[in-house]
């Protein structure tokens, strides 16, 4: 074989791996439908069958600036988050088991149950703070096309199916091709957009022995005062059995 010949039939060969691998890829995202899509994104948000992660919180609001820092553990759609610092309220914490929310805190005889919607800091509301479950938590009531930056989307209008739900209603943004989500605003029940996320994946995990993308950065911004920001930062992700005690409502005050 010349070298002329083979430069050319490595150019070929090389131009039907890409295509393969891109056609592989758009065959297994044309294969799922916008639910599994959604699913399959919750999963890049802490939605698995056994996880644990760090989470710093950074708000400015109003020219405040705040700062906490979580330790999240969950399996599926249960989850606890454990607080690290600040020091005057390390130990407070919060578990979300089957749509319903509870706070405790050192000192506390009982846990109180609270809303998903109520505020925790700067723009993040309880909810924002748990493993994600927009498949199970909203119906999509309307899919269309669209793109973040250059990633083409499937952009999906969600409903909540019932108040427990953090948000009333969402428009989501997900990348076709890795299947996460990118962007997301959020509504209120007459349908006023209040704020808005982006998302970034720098981290990963490993489920069925595959690597999968997860979550490493979320910006929420006021929809009117653009200067009040909420930043989460995720660290340290690791897939491993959790422990039913940690879900436990009786054992959250001991």
């Amino acid at each position: 074989m010349n070298h002329q010949y083979k430069q050319h039939y490595l150019i070929g060969l090389g131009s039907i791996l890409i295509f393969c691998l891109y056609f592989s890829v758009s065959t297994v995202c044309a294969q799922m439908n916008p639910k599994e899509m959604l699913k399959k994104a919750d999963e890049a948000r802490g939605n698995a069958e056994g996880i644990q992660w760090d989470i710093v919180i950074d708000a400015i609001e109003g020219g405040r600036e705040q700062h906490r820092k979580y330790r999240v553990y969950a399996r599926g759609y249960n989850s606890l988050a454990d607080t690290l610092s600040p020091a005057n309220i390390k130990g407070q914490k919060l578990l979300m088991q089957d749509r319903n929310m509870w706070f405790a805190k050192p000192g506390l005889s009982k846990a109180v149950p609270i809303s998903p919607r109520q505020k925790l800091m700067g723009g993040a509301a309880n909810g924002d703070i748990a493993s994600t479950n927009y498949s199970d938590d909203y119906k999509i009531t309307h899919v269309t096309e669209g793109k973040v930056d250059d990633d083409p989307c499937l952009v999906l209008d969600l409903k909540a199916v019932d108040s427990r739900a953090t948000y009333d209603q969402i428009k989501y943004w997900i990348s076709r091709e890795r299947i996460v989500g990118l962007k997301a605003e959020f509504y209120t029940v007459s349908g006023k957009m209040f704020k808005t996320a982006t998302f970034e994946y720098d981290n990963s995990i490993t489920i069925d022995e595959k690597p999968r993308e997860f979550i490493s950065k979320m910006t929420i911004t006021n929809a009117v005062i653009k200067t009040d920001v909420t930043t989460f930062s995720y660290s340290k992700p690791v897939i491993k059995k959790v422990s039913d005690s940690i879900f436990n409502l009786n054992l959250l005050t001991r």
